[in-house]
């Protein structure tokens, strides 16, 4: 399993071009999961399912299964967000695992940056940035690659390139 993560500021289009990329990945035979991160409270669950019944009763965790998926929903109640690592354990293997936010974790990313977004970049104060997927005319980084945000392509490949097998990464991570 390899990992890579997709960051920018919100509103950049990262998962607009993972909708555009895991399909493009699956055609050519691997595996992809994703792992995204949410800054304000979701919610999976329908209020009045028996899923949601049991999780408003108290429950920590509630798995509903169908022989189309399963879905594991853990409550925190007061308990700290997980660590990504911690969750990067919690996933069943798969070729690739795309990662969307956590920019300020130290896993390799590539930056998606949007110019009409307004911005700053992320790559100069981070260093785990390893590319950028972008439609900025100017100020992209020079000594890294990069690729035009329209070409799945071309950010595909940057991903395999640079995509860190789980094991490395939950040591990078881990040792800052």
């Amino acid at each position: 399993m390899r990992v890579i993560g997709l960051a920018g500021w919100s509103g950049a289009g990262k998962t607009h071009l993972i909708v555009k990329l895991i399909p493009f990945l699956c055609e050519r035979g691997f595996s992809v999961s994703t792992l995204k991160h949410a800054h304000h409270a979701f919610d999976v669950d329908q209020p009045g399912k028996d899923s949601y019944l049991h999780r408003e009763a108290g429950a920590r965790e509630v798995l509903v299964a169908s022989d189309k998926r399963f879905a594991l929903m853990h409550e925190l109640r007061g308990a700290p967000e997980p660590a990504l690592a911690e969750l990067l354990r919690r996933m069943s293997p798969a070729d690739l695992v795309l990662i969307e936010g956590y920019k300020r974790d130290p896993h390799v990313k590539i930056e998606v940056h949007r110019e009409e977004n307004g911005k700053p970049w992320l790559y100069p104060e981070d260093n785990s940035i390893a590319a950028v997927a972008t439609d900025a005319r100017e100020g992209a980084p020079t000594h890294l690659p990069h690729a035009h945000l329209d070409d799945i392509q071309a950010i595909a490949g940057l991903l395999l390139a640079l995509a860190r097998p789980v094991e490395e990464t939950l040591s990078r991570i881990a040792g800052a």
